[in-house]
Parts: structure tokens; C-alpha cells; sequence
């Protein structure tokens, strides 16, 4: 091949990816807003049952908050919480956070937490529990997550947080006690957080920064 066709080769692949990249880039400026829309129209649909029979006028997405690791929420993760307002009062919290102690790795879960500070829903978002056993804790299995709605950290008592099988009040799944244990405790543990940092939680996202970090 002479040196000319290698130069004209050259120059077209050239051209060639040129207009590629500048395809690409389109096709995402285009899309960029709908991609968007559609990701927070997933997030709003996918909270919304953790907050039924609760009134709000904020988006569930409008103010979300990160709590970076390590912090005294379950999890070694950056925990997020995802913040709900009626007439710019405090309605109710959405911690995402992990349970450490699962049977075969964290548990993520979905813990809303009303103003008052009485659970509105448990979900588990994700988890790697042994199929039939410990995976009955999700949603479409059993109604096992439905026993936390209502609770608070007076209903039941202290003793009365960890599973029957620990002298609690939360039933137990037959032939798997680690899962729901691991559970139970991260939601107590977010509870605990909730009471203990409730300002910061609904404040300005410098100041709930700057709060968390005086708790340490």
C-alpha cells in the first residue's frame, strides 16, 4: 500500500470516528433529560409504599441527604436518606441502609421513618440470602416485613427489639434466625439514629453535615 493510501486511510478512519463521537454526544444531550425524568419517576414509584397514608407535598427525590461512612447508621456504607416535607414541615425519613450481620452478606434496606418517629414501612432493596430460607424476608415471599409498621422504640420496649427467639417480640422465619436477627437490629439501630439526630436530619445539608460529624 503506498504511503498516499495509508494517509487517505488514515484520514477516514479519522472522519469516520469524528462523526461517531459527535453522534454519541448527541444522542445523549437528546436523551439526557428523559434518562433523568425516567430514573426519578423509578425512585418516586418504587419509595412511594414506604410512605403510605402519609401526607406530603414534596417530592420523595426533592431532598435527599448522604451521610458518608463511617457514621453511626447500620452499614459501612454512605448511607442516603431521602427527606419528605407537607408545607415545608417534616413528614417523614427514608434511611437506606445495610444490615452488617446477614447469613450471607449486608442486607440493604429501605427504613421510613415518620416525624414522630414510628416506622411506615421496612423494604429490603437487596440482599444475597439463601434462597427458601432467608430470602422470605423480601416483600413478594412473606408479610414477615409487616410486623415493623407502627413500631417505634416504645412500641415494643428495648427488651422487646430482637427476634422471639432472643426474648423479643419479632417472629423469627422457621430454619432461618440470622437474617431476621440481622434485621431487627438494623432497624433498631436506625431508629436510634433517627432519635438521636432528628434536627440534623431535617436541616439544611451543610448543617446536617456538620451535625453528624459532632456526634462521631
Amino acid at each position: 500500500m503506498s504511503e498516499v493510501n495509508v494517509v487517505r486511510g488514515g484520514i477516514t478512519l479519522a472522519v469516520i470516528a469524528a462523526i461517531c463521537t459527535a453522534l454519541v454526544a448527541l444522542t445523549f444531550a437528546l436523551t439526557r433529560d428523559r434518562i433523568a425524568a425516567n430514573e426519578e419517576a423509578w425512585l418516586e414509584r418504587n419509595l412511594q409504599p414506604a410512605l403510605a397514608g402519609l401526607f406530603f407535598d414534596s417530592g420523595i427525590s426533592d431532598s435527599i441527604l448522604t451521610i458518608a461512612a463511617p457514621h453511626q447508621l447500620p452499614g459501612t456504607d454512605d448511607a442516603i436518606i431521602y427527606r419528605v416535607y407537607a408545607v415545608d414541615a417534616p413528614v417523614a425519613a427514608l434511611f437506606v441502609v445495610s444490615a452488617r450481620d446477614g447469613y450471607s452478606g449486608p442486607i440493604r434496606l429501605l427504613v421510613g421513618i415518620d416525624a414522630e418517629g414510628t416506622i411506615t414501612a421496612v423494604q429490603v432493596l437487596e440482599h444475597r440470602e439463601t434462597p427458601g430460607l432467608g430470602d422470605r424476608v423480601e416483600a413478594g415471599k412473606s408479610d414477615w416485613l409487616r410486623q415493623f409498621d407502627g413500631r417505634s422504640l416504645i412500641n415494643p420496649t428495648p427488651d422487646g427489639w430482637a427476634i422471639k427467639r432472643d426474648g423479643g417480640e419479632f417472629d423469627q422465619l422457621t430454619g432461618a434466625t440470622v437474617t431476621p436477627r440481622a434485621i431487627v437490629n438494623a432497624v433498631r439501630e436506625t431508629l436510634l439514629y433517627f432519635a438521636a439526630n432528628k434536627a440534623s436530619v431535617f436541616a439544611a445539608d451543610e448543617l446536617a453535615a456538620q451535625a453528624e460529624g459532632n456526634t462521631q
